[in-house]
């Protein structure tokens, strides 16, 4: 949402990598004129970049949900989330590639936790709670996941095949523990 300022360049870094990934990018109706962008790269790039358009932001669980519902029905076999605010790396689509392709994972997250903390573009409040959220998670429910909010995965399609996406409840970033 509002990713004006970042869409072209997350688009070609990731169309620049070795390995060819398609594109699918959610837009809530961005009134900074995102779409626009978007669609003009995709005459560029007519076979690999995709967009579906809604009416407005209705919040990032259903914005996902939506994104693996269409992914699904095109039978991809792996499936990436993934922010374009340059907070993840595109780069290391290849390693979570690489872990569910080559060493049969069903979930690959790309934890910002795993080695200290390594967070970009975010302001120190919402870094600190992001840590904790997660930590209190871990607490509470005994995951053995260091970044429970990790909003940079890769999913197996027969994983996401095992998912009754109407049952799911929550809308905003505790979309990402819920799943």
């Amino acid at each position: 949402y509002n990713e004006k300022e970042n869409i072209e360049k997350i688009i070609r870094k990731v169309f620049s990598l070795s390995k060819a990934f398609d594109m699918l990018i959610i837009e809530d109706n961005s009134p900074d004129g995102t779409a626009n962008i978007v669609r003009k790269l995709m005459t560029e790039f007519p076979e690999r970049l995709f967009m579906e358009e809604r009416k407005g932001k209705l919040g990032l669980g259903t914005a996902y949900i939506h994104g693996f519902k269409w992914a699904l029905q095109r039978k991809y076999e792996y499936v990436f989330e993934m922010d374009a605010d340059f907070s993840h790396n595109p780069e290391d689509l290849l390693k979570l590639y690489d872990a569910c392709a080559n060493q049969g994972g069903d979930l690959a997250i790309g934890s910002r936790y795993i080695k200290g903390v390594n967070v970009v573009n975010w302001p120190m409040g919402r870094v600190l709670m992001s840590y904790f959220a997660s930590y209190y998670v871990r607490i509470i429910t005994g995951l053995k996941v260091m970044d429970t909010t990790a909003g940079f995965k890769c999913y197996r399609r027969k994983l996401l095949q095992t998912i009754d996406f109407s049952k799911i409840k929550f809308t905003g970033y505790a979309f990402q523990i819920e799943m």
